[in-house]
C-alpha cells in the first residue's frame, strides 16, 4: 500500500463468507481474513455500507462465480472512507467518502475498488444511500440510455418496478423525460411504484402486461422494453414495443432461452440487446463513471433524487438480507451496516 491516513491498519478483518453454495444460511462472518491486496489503480475502502443485489444471491448459491481476478467475497457496491491508495492514484484521495462499483469483496471490513470507479460523497449524503447506488446507477444507465437510447419524450416499459433496478429506472427516466411503464407483482409494490413515479403501474399477476401497455399507449406501444426476467417474457416484451423499438435484457431470472418469432422483429424493426456490468472493463467502467458523474450524480447530490431504501441489516446479519432478498418482499435496496455512518 502507498499511504494511509495516519492510523495503523488492521492486518486482518471481518468478511461474510461461505465453505460451500448453498441457501442464504450458508453465509456466515469471518474473521482472520487477510486485508485486499491493492492494485496500481485501486484505493483500499473502510466500508461503512455495502449494497446487496441479486448476482451476491446467485453467486452464493454457485450459478454466478466471480470474474478472474476478481474478490471472491461478495458485494459489488461499498459506500465508506478511503485509507490507503495505489502507487498510481492521486494521494489526495486519502480521507475522502466514496461510492464505489467493486467487482467484488464489499461484505468486508475494507473494500479494494478501482479509483476511477469512485463517485464522492457529498455532505449530507446518507453512507447508507450512497451504498445503494452504485449497482443499480452504472447498470440502469447503461442499458437504458446508451444501450437502450432512451430519449425524452420516449417510453419504457421495466420489470421489476419495486426492485432496486426498477426503483432506480423509474426515477431516472422520470428525470430525464421518459414515459415510465412497470410491472409490479401486488397492488402494494404497484401503489409503491406509482409514488415512486411510474405513470403506470401493472399488477401481472392480476392483468395482462401486454394488454395493458398496448392500452395505456393506444396501440403503440413503448420504445424501450428494460427487461430482467427474459424466458417467455421476451415473445410478450415483443408486442409491447413500437416500431423501431429496443429490447434491453439485464438478467434472465426466467430462464435464459426464449422462442421468438424474428418476422416481428424484421416487420417492427426491432433491436435485441442486453448487458452484464461485472466482467466489463476497468476502462469501460472507468468511462460510465465519468458520464454518470456529469449526467446523474448530480441529482442525487444536491436531493433532487435519492434511492428508495429497504431495509438495513448488520454485516453479521448477511444470511437474513438475502432471504429478504429472495422472498420478494423488499421495496427498493437493502444494504448491510458494516461501520456505519
Amino acid at each position: 500500500m502507498d499511504a494511509n491516513t495516519g492510523r495503523a491498519l488492521p492486518d486482518t478483518m471481518q468478511a461474510i463468507g461461505f465453505d460451500a453454495p448453498g441457501g442464504p444460511d450458508v453465509l456466515q462472518l469471518q474473521s482472520g481474513n487477510p486485508l485486499p491486496r491493492l492494485r496500481p489503480d485501486d484505493v483500499l475502502i473502510r466500508v461503512a455500507y455495502a449494497g446487496v443485489n441479486r448476482p451476491d444471491c446467485l453467486q452464493r448459491a454457485g450459478a454466478y462465480p466471480p470474474p478472474p481476478g476478481a474478490s471472491p467475497t461478495l458485494g459489488l457496491e461499498v459506500s465508506g472512507e478511503i485509507v490507503a491508495v495505489g502507487t498510481e492514484v492521486p494521494r489526495e484521495m486519502i480521507g475522502q467518502y466514496v461510492a464505489a462499483l467493486t467487482p467484488g469483496g464489499g461484505y468486508a471490513e475494507y473494500c479494494a475498488a478501482h479509483w476511477q470507479h469512485c463517485l464522492p460523497v457529498p455532505e449530507g449524503m446518507m453512507l447508507s444511500e450512497a451504498a445503494a447506488l452504485p449497482e443499480t446507477l452504472f447498470t440502469v444507465w447503461h442499458n437504458l440510455f446508451e444501450r437502450g437510447l432512451a430519449r425524452d419524450g420516449e417510453s419504457v416499459l421495466i420489470h421489476g418496478g419495486t426492485s432496486g433496478i426498477g426503483t432506480m429506472a423509474i426515477m431516472l427516466g422520470k428525470a430525464f423525460g421518459l414515459q415510465v411503464i412497470v410491472t409490479c407483482g401486488d397492488t402494494a409494490k404497484c401503489a409503491a411504484a406509482t409514488r415512486i413515479g411510474a405513470d403506470l403501474a401493472i399488477n401481472y399477476r392480476e392483468q395482462d402486461f401486454v394488454e395493458a401497455v398496448l392500452a395505456h399507449t393506444e396501440g403503440k406501444g413503448v420504445n424501450v422494453v428494460l427487461d430482467m426476467v427474459s424466458g417467455d417474457y421476451v415473445a410478450r416484451n415483443m408486442k409491447c414495443l413500437a416500431e423501431d423499438g429496443r429490447h434491453v435484457t439485464i438478467a434472465v431470472l426466467g430462464g435464459p432461452k426464449a422462442d421468438l418469432n424474428m418476422a416481428v422483429v424484421m416487420m417492427k424493426r426491432l433491436t435485441l440487446t442486453g448487458s452484464t456490468l461485472r466482467p466489463r472493463s476497468d476502462s469501460f467502467k472507468a468511462a460510465l463513471a465519468d458520464e454518470i458523474a456529469d449526467n446523474a450524480w448530480p441529482l442525487f447530490c444536491d436531493g433532487e433524487l435519492s434511492p428508495v431504501m429497504d431495509r438495513t441489516f448488520p454485516l453479521a446479519e448477511a444470511a437474513a438480507a438475502h432471504a429478504r432478498m429472495e422472498n420478494g418482499d423488499h421495496i427498493g435496496k437493502i444494504v448491510l451496516e458494516v461501520a456505519g455512518q
